[in-house]
């Protein structure tokens, strides 16, 4: 009878021969496959990029533009005020050493500027170590708030230079003075804000905290402190934008070393570039000091978080 065949038997008889002359059959290795991203190309990302940073930085710069060519338009026919162009050449000449000293009264804008942010710091520091307490006082003692309320309401309308004679009265020189000034102006949005901050803070917190009978530190620590932090922060913000407006009308009166005492210097030697440009230093500087407390602001945010 003939025998039938299958396909299959040489392929098997094959294998089976290498196994028996070599000992074991060789096997290949498997090249793997190579995966191509489907996501956008790198020339699509970096066109997003730019268009991202076009549209954060474009609107400023056409901003600043617009307000250089009204300035330009507003002094080409002559009058007090210096043009643009005039007033950056007596910025280039006044920023190659800002920080020159040729006497107690002869100063470059560099230490001008470093002495008012010196008594602004040491205001505005007395006046967060005092009005943070007292925000956070008001804000968990009803009675306390309503006996304090009419006070606050009283004197933080009062006009800062208001509060530099007394400042001289006590102290007898001029720096005390104006940081007292600062310390009394700069206080008020910290103590209201953080105040604002522990009332707002829900009851069921504070019930919680009776019942499992934690003591006033903890309860400070554990819930107030979170809760009450981005109002600190908003109040700090606005203190520290107050303190730096105060220093150079306070300066401008007691006279020394400052930037509100330098402008005033100025405008006696009739150097108009020298006031604008110190307005741009102080706008800059204010500018700064804002964005970074709002940098913290953000990174202590536990709402955002």
């Amino acid at each position: 009878m003939a025998e039938r065949s299958t396909g299959l038997a040489p392929a098997s008889g094959t294998a089976r021969e290498g196994e028996a002359a070599g000992g074991r059959a060789e096997v290949k290795p498997i090249t793997p496959a190579v995966v191509v991203p489907s996501g956008p190309g790198f020339a699509e990302r970096a066109g997003d990029a730019l268009r991202a940073l076009a549209a954060a930085l474009l609107p400023p710069i056409i901003g600043l533009a617009l307000l250089v060519g009204l300035w330009h338009l507003g002094t080409a026919n002559g009058g007090g005020i210096p043009t643009p162009a005039k007033t950056w050449e007596a910025a280039v000449a006044l920023f190659s050493d800002p920080f020159y000293r040729e006497g107690p009264n002869d100063q470059g804008i560099g230490w001008n500027v470093l002495a008012s942010l010196e008594r602004v710091g040491i205001g505005f520091g007395i006046a967060a170590l005092v009005g943070i307490p007292a925000g956070f006082m008001l804000g968990r003692f009803a009675v306390l708030s309503k006996m304090m309320n009419p006070i606050i309401s009283l004197l933080r309308p009062v006009s800062p230079l208001a509060w530099l004679p007394i400042g001289l009265l006590v102290f007898q020189r001029a720096d005390p003075a104006a940081t007292w000034t600062i310390f009394i102006c700069s206080i008020w949005p910290m103590i209201l804000n953080t105040a604002q901050g522990v009332t707002r803070i829900p009851q069921d917190y504070l019930n919680v905290a009776r019942v499992l009978n934690l003591s006033e530190w903890k309860i400070f620590t554990k819930i107030l402190f979170p809760a009450v932090l981005p109002y600190m922060l908003t109040g700090i913000r606005l203190s520290i934008g107050t303190a730096w407006l105060v220093i150079v009308a306070a300066e401008m009166l007691t006279g020394g070393v400052g930037i509100g005492f330098w402008v005033w210097d100025e405008w006696n030697n009739l150097k108009v570039e020298h006031i604008i440009i110190a307005i741009f230093v102080i706008g800059v500087v204010g500018l700064l000091l804002e964005q970074a407390l709002m940098l913290v602001a953000r990174r202590f945010n536990y709402e955002s978080r």
